[in-house]
């Protein structure tokens, strides 16, 4: 798997890689890095108010230690009303303008950390992604979720191995909910406040047209008893602004992607 990764990476030559701080693209960067070389790779990552500041110092981090040529950039999808309007193929607009803004600054080719299980979801981002001619190694390589995590104990990357999904804070928002930095702030401290009381495994703090919903794994869900529960409401509650701080609040159990309401094409 390794081998044909490094094929990969040597048969596509100079490159940069579009690094979120998700296991996936760190795990391509690092690997990219030592194959390729600094000089022949760049990392670059978007940082916004929809990406959660852990994030951004993991990337930070990882660059330090490896060496990267690392860029930081502002992809300016909070500029962008197609995307602030938060429709169905709200990632397409968000990957657009990420890919838009390092074809701007770039002309080696772009790489994503688009696994084979990325195929089985809805992603408009990889719409976007076929519009810049961005390849995905993962795939080229027929490497899922499971054997990106492998690569990355391989690699020596233990800590990045077990690293959860977690996906744009935007995801959190009901389609066609606008998405305001303030509200993207205000989902990132209540799953901060969340993890901190219960130790999930996962929390999503969902913002829908009918209230707040914090979605948590089975085990957390049963683990949360109503007194720990109606704490944490009140907790929660304080930290919502405006409009948000006057909607019900209640626990579910996580589903992926119970924020997309509508068909999908």
């Amino acid at each position: 798997m390794t081998d044909a990764l490094r094929d990969i990476l040597r048969d596509i030559g100079p490159a940069t890689v579009a690094v979120s701080g998700g296991v996936d693209s760190m795990t391509l960067a690092v690997l990219a890095n030592r194959t390729l070389g600094r000089d022949r790779v760049t990392m670059m990552h978007a940082a916004s108010a929809a990406v959660p500041p852990e994030a951004t110092q993991r990337v930070r981090h990882r660059a330090t230690i490896e060496g990267w040529d690392l860029r930081v950039i502002d992809a300016g999808e909070l500029a962008d009303e197609k995307y602030r309007s938060n429709p169905l193929n709200r990632c397409f607009f968000c990957k657009g303008n990420l890919y838009g803004t390092i074809a701007d600054l770039t002309d080696r080719q772009i790489l994503s950390g688009a696994n084979t299980d990325d195929l089985g979801e809805y992603r408009p981002g990889l719409d976007a992604a076929h519009q810049y001619s961005v390849r995905h190694p993962y795939l080229e390589a027929r490497i899922d979720k499971s054997g990106v995590r492998a690569l990355a104990r391989s690699l020596g990357l233990g800590d990045l191995s077990d690293l959860p999904a977690s996906p744009c804070l935007s995801s959190r928002i009901e389609t066609l909910i606008r998405i305001e930095p303030e509200t993207l702030q205000a989902i990132h401290a209540v799953e901060l406040l969340v993890a901190d009381r219960l130790s999930p495994r996962t929390v999503r703090c969902r913002v829908r047209q009918a209230g707040i919903v914090v979605e948590l794994d089975a085990l957390s869900l049963d683990a949360a008893s109503p007194s720990k529960r109606s704490a944490l409401t009140a907790s929660i509650g304080n930290l919502l602004p405006g409009a948000l701080a006057d909607k019900p609040i209640a626990f579910a159990a996580y589903r992926n992607g119970s924020a997309f309401v509508g068909a999908k094409p």
